[in-house]
C-alpha cells in the first residue's frame, strides 16, 4: 500500500487559520463592547432611581418604598416572564446563592434609601463608586479573574476623579458616610456573586429570585411603615422607581454575562455624571470646577479602559510565510 501523503501546511492553511482566530476574537471584541454598554445604560436607570429615591424621603416611609421597589420587580418579572418560560424558570442549582444574593441587594437598597435622605445625590454617588475597588479586588481573589496592572491603574484613576468631587477633607459629610460605606460593601459582594452566578445560571431565574426574596423580606416590616399617601404622583414616583430597579439589574446580569467583572469595572463611574445631571435637574445642585475635573478624570479612565479593552483582544501581527 503506497504511504498517504502529508497534510498541506502552506501558506492558506496558515491564512486561514488566522482568518479563524481573528473572527473569534472579533465576536469576542464584540461580546466585551455590548456589555461595556449595556454597564453604561443600568448606570442611567441606577441614577434615575437614586434621584426619584430622594425625592420619595420626603414623603414615603423608607421601609414602604424600598418594599414597594421590589414588589414592583417580583409582579412584572412573573407577569412577562412567567407565561413564557413556565416552571423552567424556577429552576436552579443555586437556591441558597439566590437568597444571599436577594439578601444584599435588599440590604444595599435600604442603605441607599436612608443615605439619600441625609445626603446630596452627587456625594452619594460619589462614595457608592468605590465599590468598583472592592469589586475589582473580589474578582480577583474569587473569581480568579486576571487583572492587569494598567487596569487597575484605570480603576484607581476613576477614584481618584471621584474623591476630587467628594473632596473628603473639605466638608464634613457626618455621621451620614458610614451609610454609602456599608452599602458600598453589601454592593459588592451582590455584584461578585452575580458574576458567579451568571456562570451557570439563567439570568431570568436569577431576576425572578432576586425580586421576590427582597420582597419578602422587605414585607415582615410592611405592616409598621405602611401610611397613606398624599397623592397620585408619589404613586407614580414608586413606579418609576420600580421599573428603573427591575430594567437596570436585568441589564447588569446581561453585561455579566459578556464580559468579567474587572473588565467593566471602569465604566461604573459613569453614573457620577448621570447623577450629577439628575442633581443639576431636579434639585438645581450645579458641579462646582473641581467636580467637572473629577468627571473628566472618570471620562479619561472610562475611554482609556475601552481602549485597552480593544487593545487586549486584537489579533496579533505575524510574520509573513517564507
Amino acid at each position: 500500500m503506497a504511504p498517504r501523503p502529508h497534510p498541506v501546511t502552506g501558506p492558506s492553511t496558515s491564512a486561514g487559520s488566522l482568518a479563524t482566530r481573528k473572527r473569534a476574537r472579533d465576536i469576542e471584541s464584540e461580546r466585551v463592547l455590548a456589555g461595556i454598554g449595556l454597564v453604561v445604560l443600568a448606570t442611567a436607570c441606577f441614577a434615575t432611581l437614586d434621584t426619584a429615591s430622594k425625592l420619595s424621603t420626603t414623603s414615603v416611609p423608607i421601609l414602604m418604598a424600598v418594599w414597594f421597589r421590589y414588589a414592583f420587580q417580583a409582579v412584572a418579572t412573573t407577569a412577562v416572564l412567567l407565561p413564557r418560560h413556565g416552571m423552567t424558570l424556577l429552576r436552579t442549582r443555586h437556591p441558597r446563592y439566590h437568597i444571599l444574593r436577594g439578601a444584599l441587594l435588599l440590604i444595599s437598597s435600604a442603605l441607599a434609601f436612608f443615605s439619600l435622605r441625609y445626603m446630596p445625590l452627587a456625594e452619594f454617588t460619589s462614595i457608592l463608586l468605590i465599590a468598583p475597588l472592592v469589586i475589582t479586588l473580589l474578582a480577583a481573589l474569587t473569581l480568579k479573574e486576571q487583572v492587569s496592572p494598567l487596569r487597575w491603574v484605570l480603576v484607581a484613576g476613576g477614584f481618584a476623579g471621584t474623591l476630587v468631587i467628594l473632596r473628603p477633607g473639605g466638608e464634613a459629610l457626618s455621621w451620614a458616610v458610614l451609610l454609602p460605606v456599608g452599602l458600598v460593601l453589601t454592593n459588592a459582594w451582590f455584584q461578585v456573586l452575580t458574576s458567579k452566578l451568571t456562570r451557570t445560571e439563567n439570568p431570568l431565574t436569577m431576576h425572578f429570585y432576586t425580586g421576590w426574596v427582597g420582597t419578602l423580606l422587605a414585607s415582615l416590616a410592611l405592616p409598621f411603615v405602611w401610611t397613606a399617601l398624599p397623592g397620585w404622583q408619589w404613586w407614580a414616583l414608586l413606579c418609576l422607581m420600580g421599573f428603573m430597579g427591575t430594567v437596570g439589574h436585568f441589564i447588569l446580569i446581561l453585561a455579566y454575562q459578556r464580559a468579567p467583572a474587572s473588565t467593566l469595572t471602569p465604566y461604573f463611574y459613569a453614573q457620577i455624571a448621570f447623577a450629577m445631571l439628575g442633581g443639576w435637574l431636579m434639585f438645581a445642585h450645579v458641579p462646582d470646577r473641581l467636580s467637572l475635573v473629577g468627571i473628566a478624570m472618570i471620562a479619561v479612565c472610562g475611554a482609556a479602559g475601552a481602549w485597552l479593552t480593544v487593545r487586549e483582544r486584537r489579533v496579533p501581527i505575524e510574520p509573513a510565510e517564507s
